[in-house]
């Protein structure tokens, strides 16, 4: 039996137009998954520059939190705030169902208890971090997330706020389907994890982010969310969810390109990614 090709699309500095396979498209909405982080570490650059919060802020400032923790708002965007990768409680099939922000807040009364190292001391990539980073968000400002990421990056970069969703509507969302012609449930990512790697935005509206703010500075230097690896040297975030995976970086000499690939294997979508990146044209 023949493979199925899985639906990808690259954009990048070295084309003119996507180049699609498989069916995918560019023009629909993908779940990003953690490069959703980008975009919560973004919102909060935007806030600590107006004054509305600093980043050296303690978590107890904003939430009814243990105070003690030592965690600060830059430890949750850095990845340093001693929290563990996941919440406590999640399930392998639609991981983040359960995860409401009703669980977070009972979550939150005892932090000092999730806490695995000091804060500061140890970098460990964690969605749960992400998650209480994004509920300081909104309780500092009294706005909800998608409002702030319409107000505080899509409006910015000249785009309309509908280009980045926590629920778009079903007929415009992109999914892998099955040999039946089934399509694929995704992950339920609306709750609490949502700051963490629940938006929905169309590669095309990707690549405008990526550009916008690694390459054109838009908003200033990029926020602390995303990942630098040498030796190139690449300003990049990825996203996993169960039916999609994406990569996005770019190279201060203006190489860039996103990659979305309809499949949950991210190791494949980075090796793309970079690969695009070492032989890439700058824009």
């Amino acid at each position: 039996m023949t493979r199925r090709p899985v639906p990808t699309c690259v954009i990048g500095s070295s084309d003119t137009a996507p180049i699609v396979t498989g069916g995918h498209d560019p023009d629909r909405y993908a779940e990003m998954g953690s490069f959703t982080k980008v975009i919560t570490a973004t919102v909060l650059q935007q806030l600590a520059r107006q004054g509305a919060l600093t980043l050296d802020d303690p978590v107890e400032r904003w939430l009814d939190v243990p105070p003690g923790t030592g965690i600060t708002l830059r430890h949750l965007a850095e990845h340093t705030s001693g929290l563990p990768r996941l919440p406590p409680g999640i399930t392998r099939r639609d991981p983040y169902r359960t995860f409401t922000d009703e669980r977070l807040h009972e979550l939150l009364a005892g932090l000092d208890r999730l806490v695995t190292v000091p804060a500061g001391e140890h970098e460990e990539y964690s969605n749960l971090g992400y998650a209480v980073l994004g509920a300081v968000l909104t309780a500092a400002t009294g706005q909800a997330y998608d409002d702030l990421v319409a107000l505080h990056v899509l409006a910015p970069l000249g785009l309309e706020r509908d280009a980045m969703s926590s629920r778009p509507p079903k007929h415009t969302r992109l999914l892998p389907t099955g040999m039946l012609g089934r399509t694929a449930k995704p992950w339920t990512m609306t709750g609490a994890i949502l700051p963490a790697g629940g938006l929905w935005a169309s590669p095309r509206t990707l690549s405008r982010v990526l550009t916008g703010l690694v390459l054109d500075r838009s908003l200033g230097e990029p926020a602390l969310g995303w990942q630098r690896t040498g030796p190139l040297p690449v300003i990049w975030h990825n996203g996993a969810t169960g039916t999609a995976s994406v990569f996005a970086g770019a190279v201060p000499d203006g190489r860039w390109t996103v990659v979305h690939r309809l499949s949950g294997t991210p190791d494949v979508t980075d090796r793309a990614g970079l690969d695009y990146l070492r032989t890439a044209r700058p824009r």
